[in-house]
């Protein structure tokens, strides 16, 4: 069986927003409650354009007048998903507290009111809503689950407003209100794909968390190995906060794959990793890749239990480079020595500086100014350049596979040299055809 060698060295997650949201709610089908019916419903998405005008009269609320501009974090710092989120605010904030250093936006100071999506899609529905009509921010940074950030489009678009949403997700959407800062499905999952196929995989084994995610993610996994050779030997979903690995891991190991894809969420990581090295199961045996695991949950899984593992983002701790270099020094003076970088909150912290870069290009904080500015926006990011792409609302991303090590820290193994143009339709790989459909 072939190896990946590797270098030296709690309501479900797809539970619909609240009935205040209307208009949108047919295009994204964000009614449906099973997962697999979202999951066709996210793939409905496809033909709408982030350059398309938004089809909502709302009147923004935001007022220009004073010496400050209110803006919006809304991130998990309860439940499930905060051993990822809660580093996800800091770095908005640390980014906020620099703008604001370095004279604000547009003259005026940046004051941002924080709120708890606690982990729950529809409690990240209403904490949007009041964030854009009773606190009238002028932008929202935040969600992470694909799940919350459907249940809050619709808000966005009804309400005529904007979401920066900074985690890499699966793809196959694009809204005029969301600018999406992390990495898309050809900037993360298809490149770790073709990692694992140069290295000699020829068969897989799924496992996910139970929500939108994970599910469209392997449906693109699928794609990708029956045109390329590749087996997939079996595929299980867990609800979010699932703890309880030992059968998924049994048959994991009894499948007998050449390597795990794994695109579980929060801290279900921890006892999937505890129970795989439980049962002797090891990185040289039988790797796995992950696409939800960064540094700040390494330390919660326990170096240990994942040293050795590869992971698959754009940007790492380690990442050499001048502006990553200010980045971690600056953040770990805020926050302590002890406090890893990773690739979510270095997308936060990137979709802030893009939303300011934005703003001073349209000279104006209007909804329509900054989606009619946006295009070639760039920003010299940690993670290396980063450019808007006007016609989707991602960034260019540079892809790179890691390998955890002893130090709790990731290490590049393979990038894609160059950023990559997003692709959240997957237009350009003959094999994804329909999977938008």
């Amino acid at each position: 069986m072939p190896s990946v060698p590797l270098p030296s060295g709690s309501l479900p997650a797809d539970t619909p927003p609240p009935a205040t949201t209307r208009s949108r709610r047919r295009r994204y089908g964000i009614l449906v409650p099973a997962a697999l019916s979202a999951v066709a419903l996210v793939l409905s998405a496809c033909g709408s354009s982030a350059s398309e005008e938004s089809a909502s009269n709302a009147q923004s609320c935001v007022d220009t007048s004073g010496d400050t501009i209110k803006v919006g974090s809304l991130n998990s710092l309860s439940g499930t998903m905060a051993i990822s989120e809660v580093t996800v605010r800091d770095s908005i904030k640390l980014a906020v507290d620099q703008i604001n250093e370095n004279g604000g936006v547009l003259g005026k100071q940046v004051q941002l009111i924080g709120e708890d999506g606690a982990s729950e899609p529809t409690i990240f529905a209403e904490k949007a809503e009041k964030l854009i009509s009773s606190d009238c921010v002028a932008a929202v940074f935040g969600g992470w689950t694909s799940s919350s950030r459907k249940a809050m489009l619709p808000v966005f678009e009804d309400n005529n407003s904007l979401l920066y949403y900074p985690v890499q997700y699966e793809g196959l959407e694009s809204s005029p209100n969301i600018f999406y800062t992390g990495a898309t499905t050809n900037q993360q999952i298809v490149p770790a794909l073709e990692y694992l196929k140069e290295k000699g995989v020829k068969s897989l084994y799924l496992v996910g968390s139970d929500y939108v995610f994970p599910q469209t993610a392997n449906r693109v996994i699928k794609a990708y190995a029956e045109a390329n050779g590749i087996e997939i030997k079996g595929e299980d979903y867990t609800p979010l906060g699932s703890t309880d690995f030992s059968t998924i891991v049994n048959k994991v190991r009894t499948a007998d794959a050449d390597a795990v894809f794994n695109t579980l969420n929060g801290d279900s990581n921890v006892a999937f990793f505890r129970e795989y090295k439980n049962v002797g199961l090891t990185p040289q045996a039988m790797p796995v890749v992950s696409v939800s695991i960064a540094e700040e949950e390494v330390g919660g899984i326990g170096v240990d239990n994942i040293e050795g593992q590869l992971v698959a983002w754009d940007y790492y701790q380690t990442v050499d480079n001048p502006a990553n270099v200010s980045f971690v020094r600056d953040y770990k003076a805020a926050y302590g020595a002890n406090k890893p970088t990773s690739d979510p909150m270095e997308a936060a912290y990137v979709s802030v500086h893009l939303w300011k870069n934005t703003v001073e290009k349209a000279q104006s904080f209007a909804v329509a100014d900054v989606q009619k500015a946006a295009g070639g926006v760039t920003f010299d990011a940690p993670e290396g350049l980063v450019t808007i792409d006007g016609e989707n609302n991602h960034i260019t991303k540079t892809a790179r596979i890691g390998e955890i090590r002893g130090d709790g820290l990731i290490y590049t193994v393979w990038d894609s040299g160059q950023p990559i143009e997003p692709d959240p339709y997957l237009k350009s790989y003959p094999w994804a055809e329909g999977l938008s459909n």
